[in-house]
């Protein structure tokens, strides 16, 4: 672990299991508020509705725990070559495992639902082709979703499953590989080519965070860019 960032000492951390037992609250809660859908606004709208109803959850944790936003990595990086560096490597090694999966897919024997992300990008994003203008407003919106998305899910979810697994290296890997996981099931509710291609990149994210100091502007960054990418595409 890195000691710049655990500034808890054993007299104050609570047991591990207070920390399981947030996480079964914080799941839960990710997982149900997604159940809440209001058909007047459109899909951006609601997902930041989920994102930021989530967020106030883990705010209220950290706070029941006495840990800090940048404890788990919100925070000006110390090395700003350091930091372009992990967000340089990160990008790439994201990609990279997106285009391996994608070569070896078929050979892998895996039973999976095809990607209907293209297909459904109109009901979610509106008609993209050609239309500039509309790129423009939802990027931002793209970029917010984003950070939220590394806060909440490589930000939070690693520290509060390494704590729950009384923070050991294998709790480490295993925070990595669960979250990943998590974030990939949670975007499409299945064992799809989605769902693995996005579990790749929640995984590719929690490496490069554990990697480069747990600082969460390179990941932030990365995905921006990603995410940008994958817009383009639709324009």
């Amino acid at each position: 672990m890195d000691s710049n960032i655990r500034t808890s000492t054993p007299e104050n951390t609570p047991s591990a299991f207070v920390f399981l037992l947030d996480l079964v609250i914080y799941i839960a809660i990710m997982f149900l508020v997604r159940e809440l859908y209001f058909a007047q606004f459109n899909f951006i709208t609601n997902g930041l509705f989920w994102s930021l109803t989530t967020l106030l959850t883990a705010a209220v944790l950290m706070r029941m725990r006495q840990v800090s936003w940048r404890e788990i990595g919100l925070c000006k990086p110390e090395n700003f070559k350091k930091a372009l560096f992990a967000t340089v490597f990160i990008f790439a090694f994201t990609i990279i495992s997106i285009v391996v999966f994608q070569m070896i897919k078929d050979q892998l024997g895996l039973q999976v639902a095809p990607d209907l992300s293209n297909e459904n990008a109109a009901s979610k994003f509106g008609e993209l082709a050609g239309n500039w203008a509309l790129f423009l407003t939802l990027i931002p919106f793209i970029w917010l979703q984003s950070a939220l998305e590394e806060i909440l899910d490589r930000g939070f979810l690693i520290n509060w499953i390494e704590r729950a697994l009384a923070s050991t290296w294998f709790a480490t890997i295993m925070a990595v590989l669960v979250q990943a996981m998590i974030f990939g099931f949670r975007h499409s509710y299945d064992i799809s080519e989605r769902s693995i291609t996005v579990a790749l990149i929640g995984l590719a994210m929690g490496i490069g965070y554990v990697a480069f100091g747990r600082n969460l502007w390179p990941l932030i960054i990365a995905h921006c860019i990603l995410n940008t990418m994958s817009m383009l595409e639709r324009v």
